[in-house]
């Protein structure tokens, strides 16, 4: 993950001094907030790399010797079969039309999309 997170924080950097050019030189904000969200966007996928690099450490496919057996074994919790992505998705669209139709649309869809998102979120918390 090292590596990773040095390709975004270049990319984080790369977005703040074409930010920070482009301020200078325009006086239009729609693509300094552009980039500005983009340097954000690119500096969160960087520290994410650096913190799970610091918590787990190598992986083994970093090293230039690693073999695949090296990398057999349980990786990760992935949830069965669960009914609320489709939950959520299904309150997310109701609520996309609720801003279309009207209020009361909107209201039941965004019950439907915040109990779909508790759902996934506390599903699985025993684990």
């Amino acid at each position: 993950m090292k590596i990773e997170a040095y390709l975004f924080g270049g990319v984080a950097v790369f977005f703040l001094v074409v930010d920070v050019v482009y301020a200078l030189l325009s006086l239009e904000p729609a693509g300094v907030a552009a980039l500005t969200v983009s340097c954000l966007m690119a500096a969160l996928v960087s520290a994410f790399c650096t913190a799970n690099h610091r918590r787990r450490g190598a992986r083994p496919e970093d090293d230039k010797q690693g073999e695949i057996r090296e990398r057999a074994g349980r990786l990760a919790f992935f949830p069965p079969k669960s009914g609320y992505p489709p939950l959520t998705a299904l309150g997310a669209a109701v609520a996309g039309l609720g801003i279309v139709y009207g209020l009361w649309l909107f209201l039941i869809g965004f019950g439907l999309l915040v109990a779909g998102a508790f759902g996934m979120v506390f599903e699985f918390n025993d684990r």
